[in-house]
């Protein structure tokens, strides 16, 4: 009875660590992501005005939320080998512009909403995922931030909206590109579109998120 007793103690401690229901992790994007929210939020910084101090601040929290180096090595896979040392440091400065846009694009439906940060559970000994979701009259909508630890700091390598990775649509792209043509190409299609965005503007989330 006593051996039977000692084995589920050890089970329950093996299993404790994947499901914490509140911890660094979850307190560190729960700040972060809430910056965000203010500076979207904030009714000082509407209209033409406010616009450039808009874009400061919002740029100034998303870097203290994401780990572009990260989201780019992880969407990227192998083909981050293929990269020189300048066209990383090229593709991750285009893909943070990209990826700062899609996400904002995203969470500014979710501006007027209540946002509850509900758990984290281990992936990893590095990296967590952090659960929270939107409450409005439509409903809930489950957004997961999935972080990983660097020099004791917790920054996010992905987002997943209602079951879908924010990254994962851009991974299929690159790689659809990077099948038969060398880096340069993606960077080419990479500037084409930051270039866009400040000429006007592109809408993310209308079109799907594609490069083209």
């Amino acid at each position: 009875m006593k051996r039977w007793f000692d084995g589920l103690m050890i089970l329950v401690m093996l299993m404790l660590p994947l499901y914490v229901f509140a911890g660094v992790p979850l307190d560190t994007v729960k700040k972060n992501v809430n910056d965000v929210l203010n500076v979207l939020r904030d009714p000082k910084l509407k209209g033409e005005t406010g616009k450039k101090l808009k874009e400061q601040r919002v740029e100034a929290a998303a870097d203290k939320l994401f780990d572009y180096v990260e989201l780019s090595k992880r969407t990227l896979g192998l083909n981050w080998n293929k990269f020189s040392p300048a066209q990383r440091r090229e593709f991750v400065e285009l893909y943070r512009t990209i990826l700062k846009d899609a996400y904002v694009d995203k969470i500014t439906a979710y501006t007027n909403e209540r946002v509850n940060f509900t758990k984290e559970a281990a992936l990893s000994e590095t990296t967590v995922e952090v659960w929270s979701v939107v409450i409005s009259k439509g409903g809930e909508t489950p957004i997961h931030y999935r972080v990983i630890k660097k020099e004791n700091t917790w920054k996010v390598y992905d987002v997943v909206i209602e079951g879908v990775s924010l990254i994962n649509n851009y991974r299929t792209q690159f790689r659809e590109i990077l099948g038969n043509n060398p880096p340069e190409k993606l960077l080419e299609t990479l500037r084409k579109k930051v270039g866009k965005k400040w000429e006007g503007g592109y809408d993310t989330a209308s079109k799907k998120d594609r490069l083209s």
